[in-house]
Parts: structure tokens; sequence; C-alpha cells
């Protein structure tokens, strides 16, 4: 599948590595477990939204925008890197950020992402928990254009077909670098949320007839919900590219037994798999998106999930500037 079609903007680190852990796997005994560290894309520093942002921002580009606005949680990854994206472009930066959590810190509050999106020269817009977010992003849109503004507004987490090219193009350089490498993937593990990550990963590999399967661990709601919510942005984006071959609903796939009690809400499961990714690996994961994720493929991998003699690729979706604002939950003595 080409993707140089596609107007593109210059942000991203690639390849980001692929890299065995060997601690991690021995710790569980299997399967064999592989990091894909988009943590490493190199924006702001980093995650997996970078990789959208190539695709969204060089649409905003080719359509002369010189506004990017989006939106999120207080401590949005998303937020973050679209500020960085527009600051090295020279554009301007609209953010609106929804109160999603009722209790929260002053660390949560200040530290972490939103301490990044400061310096990083984005306009904030705080709106209550609940609030119906693209309108209230639109509202902004037409702000800045009875200013004489062009803006152009980003999805929550670059989820759109457009933003899910760049998991696509992920798809098809894991493909490539595990075969350089010399195994066969046989899953994918990666946190989801907004979609358009996980989205794009099954397109990728569907498109490639790979036979790999993507296992999303959900962040935010049930697994049912969250699995039609993928595969509502899948079928458009397997258009947007011309894919000539239906992909099937039950390639979706999305586990919501590691959410907890919500989006943001730690849980015991992803403190542990922060520590143990840690002491094990060197590898610094976040609370919210990545040590769910983890927190899942550790307890499927404890509950004989794969073989131990199968390849099981983690996506870290970077996000690690959180930390800072989980002080209170990460900083005691364990």
């Amino acid at each position: 599948m080409q993707l140089g079609k596609y107007p593109r903007a210059k942000l991203a680190q690639l390849p980001t590595p692929l890299e065995f852990m060997p601690r991690l796997t021995k710790a569980l005994g299997g399967p064999k477990l592989y990091v894909k560290r988009d943590d490493c894309t190199g924006l702001a520093t980093g995650g997996n939204k970078t990789r959208k942002l190539e695709f969204l921002l060089g649409e905003a580009l080719a359509q002369g925008a010189d506004t990017l606005i989006t939106l999120g949680a207080v401590q949005s990854n998303h937020v973050r890197q679209t500020a960085a994206a527009a600051a090295k472009y020279g554009l301007k930066c609209e953010i609106v950020l929804e109160k999603r959590l009722s209790q929260t810190t002053e660390a949560y509050e200040r530290n972490g992402n939103i301490l990044l999106d400061k310096m990083l020269g984005a306009n904030l817009r705080y709106v209550p928990g609940g609030t119906a977010m693209m309108p209230a992003a639109e509202a902004v849109a037409d702000e800045i254009r009875a200013k004489g503004g062009r803006p152009y507004v980003i999805p929550g987490g670059g989820s759109n077909p457009v933003g899910a090219l760049g998991y696509i193009d992920s798809a098809q350089e894991i493909l490539r670098q595990s075969g350089e490498m010399g195994f066969a993937v046989d899953t994918v593990v990666v946190a989801t949320g907004s979609t358009g990550t996980q989205a794009g990963l099954v397109v990728g590999f569907e498109a490639a007839q790979s036979g790999v399967d993507v296992l999303g661990v959900s962040v935010r709601q049930p697994g049912p919900v969250q699995e039609a919510a993928v595969f509502k942005l899948v079928e458009p984006t397997a258009a947007f590219v011309g894919l000539k071959h239906p992909i099937a609903r039950e390639r979706v796939m999305a586990d919501g037994g590691y959410v907890g009690e919500g989006y943001g809400i730690p849980t015991p499961g992803m403190i542990e798999a922060l520590d143990m990714a840690a002491k094990l690996e060197g590898l610094l994961l976040d609370p919210v998106y990545s040590g769910k994720a983890m927190a899942g493929l550790i307890d499927l991998a404890r509950k004989g999930r794969w073989r131990a003699d199968q390849n099981v690729v983690f996506i870290h979706t970077g996000g690690q500037a959180a930390l800072f604002a989980y002080e209170s939950v990460l900083g005691g003595p364990r």
C-alpha cells in the first residue's frame, strides 16, 4: 500500500526501534515479548500521535491553515504533540481541554503534559467533564475564522482516516523490521482509546494479509463498546486508502478488563506493570495508556493467552511526561 500520495509533514524520527524484552519474557515464562518504541518518535518527548500528526499536519499545510485546533483530557499526550507540531511549523495552536477527572491533584493540573503544553506556546481553554468536545473545538474554529484566521481542526487523538494513515505506515514498518530480525509477529498489543492507532494497525496488517492479530487494551470503556468504536473507524479508513477486500468485524479485538474505575484512574495492575517494565527492562511506561495496556498483556500472559513460542509486540505509545502528574500515586516506596 502506497502512502506517498497523501500530504505529509516531517515530524517523527522513523523507523522507531523494535526491541526484544528478554527479562520480562523470562519473568512471565513467555510469550516472546518485543516492544515497538513509539515513545521514541522524537517530537516533544515523543509518542504515537506524532505518526498521525505527520499526515494531519500535512493536510493542514496543504489547505493553507495557520492555526491547529485540537482537544483532549487535561493530561493529553496528543495535545502536547499537536502543540509541538504547531510550534515546529510556525502555526498557532488552540487547545480545548476537558476536565475529565472529578478528583485531581495540583501536580495533575499543573505538571506533566500541561507544563509542556504551555512551554510549547499553546493557548489552553478548559471545559467541564462531559462537554461535547468536537462542537467545542468547532466553536473555536468559528472564532478563529471570524478574525480572519485559517483553522484546521484535529479530532481527539488525531483519530480519523487521515490520522490513521500513521499507523498503517507503522504496521508496514513492524512487518519490515520483524522480517529483518527473523521472526513472525503473532499479536500486537496496544492501548486503545480514541481508536485511531488500533484502526490504522488493523487496516495496515489486513492490507498486507499478514495474519497479525491486533489486541487493543481499552483505557476508557468496555471491550465490546471499544471494538464497535474502532471498527467504525476501520471501515472509512480502509475505504480512504482504497483497500479492495472488506475487513471482517472479528478482526477488531479489544479487552476492556483493565480500565479499572475509569479513564486516567490508576489501578494496581497498572502500577505493577510500570514497576515491572522499569525494573526488568529499564522501560518507562505512562500511567494512562501504556501502563494499563501492559497490565493487560502481563495478566493475559500469566493466564496462558499465548504459547511460550509465540511472538507478541507491545506498542509503546509514549506519554511518560504524565508520570510527573501522578507523583502522589507513583512516588512512594514499592
